[in-house]
């Protein structure tokens, strides 16, 4: 199905249908809504802002801990730009090997495209990654100059690291010669120009997320921090996602 990209602004890669599928509900969340990643979005809204602009930019990796806004931050840049001309795709991992075809498609249209890939790792002997070696560098044929890859994982190497892979490693004039099983690992990381790491949030920084979800409590917060704190604990995380099911569930229970 052709999509027109002037009015719709993702879109999600259906591997049985072979086509590309119109999102037309979008999440609107946006920059100023996410709280505690301001490193990680100056960093991502200037590569957008020089890829928007013609000028050079990296495909992106974000890496870190799971519900910390890796996925939100990509989503709320797409809001932050669509207007511009930014459009996204998003291709799911085992759907890779479609990458050079649905590139094809868009490399010569005036807009510029985000290929969006969450959850981004893979298993040992896993290689459906190579089809992105087309989008990242190019073949005989240059990259498309309107394609930027921005993906997420909980790894940095993307790839599992095992004790067994440093047995080759060597030092060889006081260098560290890498394994070629480590090398081949790094190799795919490398690839990508821009790391953003994501952490976990302290405790003040966990209740600076869920205050932006209750804006309209006045006066003491004691009791909804407390609660907002048990809630945590039985889920043993404090991340952004924590605190958006505990907002859920508070107004569930409020009802």
């Amino acid at each position: 199905m052709e999509i027109n990209w002037n009015d719709i602004y993702a879109a999600v890669w259906r591997q049985r249908k072979q086509h590309l599928r119109p999102v037309i509900s979008m999440d609107p969340v946006s920059l100023s809504s996410l709280i505690g990643i301001e490193r990680q979005k100056v960093a991502l809204e200037t590569n957008t802002r020089n890829f928007m602009a013609g000028r050079p930019a990296n495909n992106a990796l974000l890496w870190g801990a799971r519900g910390t806004g890796k996925s939100s931050l990509i989503k709320a840049i797409l809001n932050e730009f669509k207007s511009e001309g930014l459009r996204l795709i998003e291709v799911f991992k085992n759907d890779l090997h479609n990458l050079p075809d649905i590139v094809d498609e868009i490399r010569d249209l005036p807009q510029r495209f985000i290929i969006y890939c969450d959850d981004f790792s893979f298993e040992e002997n896993e290689h459906t990654y190579i089809a992105l070696k087309t989008v990242l560098d190019g073949s005989i044929e240059l990259p498309p100059e309107n394609v930027i890859l921005y993906a997420t994982s909980n790894r940095r190497h993307l790839i599992p690291e095992y004790m067994k892979d440093n047995l080759d490693t060597r030092l060889v004039d006081g260098e560290i010669h890498y394994s070629d099983s480590i090398e081949d690992k790094l190799s795919l990381s490398d690839r990508f120009g821009l790391w953003l790491s994501f952490y976990q949030p302290d405790m003040d920084g966990y209740l600076k997320i869920v205050d932006s979800y209750f804006p309209d409590i006045a006066g003491s917060r004691t009791r909804l921090h407390e609660e907002a704190k048990l809630f945590s604990m039985e889920r043993g995380s404090r991340s952004g996602r924590t605190a958006k099911q505990f907002y859920n569930q508070y107004v569930l229970n409020s009802s």
